[in-house]
């Protein structure tokens, strides 16, 4: 890790933002760990509550993982498949302590991947059972355009772009604020070789 907790964050929109945050093989080894977690429990194509599949692919890893399908957008014990979510793996765990501070463990890790054209619309992140626990994400491979907007959906929005080794913590005020992703530089990153985003968001689900 290139970071510390005491390094002070980029503030956008009540989001942390630690900036360049993961050296070059942290990064690595966070691939190799997502991929390993895919093996395990394959990427899927989630789809909306209007029967539309989403463009970006995903699996999950610990106790619980989030689907989407035409029952609504629920965490599950399982994954489609039917197979167990393989444990979070250890590096993940370590920086979510780092940088939360918290002693409590998140039980699901979100394993996003974005292709060159996938995108993510401003959504909130209010499938858990209780919003005092923060969102910690992570970002992997070519650049991304977050939105960050307000609690409602037609707040204003800013955004920003978020590099490889970017770490960004949702919490307090912000953790109910609308954000998403509206497109990925593709190529921008050598992370991957061909190309691609991978985000991970470690959550605390159950109350």
């Amino acid at each position: 890790m290139n970071g510390e907790h005491r390094q002070q964050p980029l503030l956008l929109g009540g989001f942390e933002i630690y900036q360049n945050w993961l050296n070059v093989d942290m990064q690595a080894g966070l691939i190799e760990a997502a991929r390993n977690v895919a093996a395990a429990a394959p990427l899927f194509r989630p789809e909306t509550r209007f029967g539309k599949q989403m463009s970006v692919r995903m699996t999950s890893a610990g106790h619980w993982g989030w689907i989407a399908d035409a029952g609504g957008y629920r965490y599950a014990p399982r994954h489609p498949s039917g197979v167990e979510w393989p444990p979070i793996p250890e590096p993940l765990i370590e920086i979510w302590q780092v940088l939360t501070g918290l002693e409590r463990q998140p039980d699901s890790c979100l394993i996003n991947f974005y292709g060159e054209n996938a995108r993510m619309g401003l959504h909130q992140d209010k499938d858990e059972a209780s919003f005092e626990w923060p969102v910690l994400s992570i970002s992997l491979g070519d650049d991304a355009l977050f939105r960050i907007g307000g609690t409602e959906r037609r707040a204003p929005t800013q955004s920003v772009w978020l590099r490889s080794g970017d770490v960004v913590i949702m919490g307090g005020a912000a953790r109910l604020r609308h954000h998403g992703v509206d497109r990925i530089r593709h190529g921008s990153s050598r992370l991957l070789p061909d190309g691609g985003r991978v985000n991970l968001t470690l959550r605390i689900v159950e109350a």
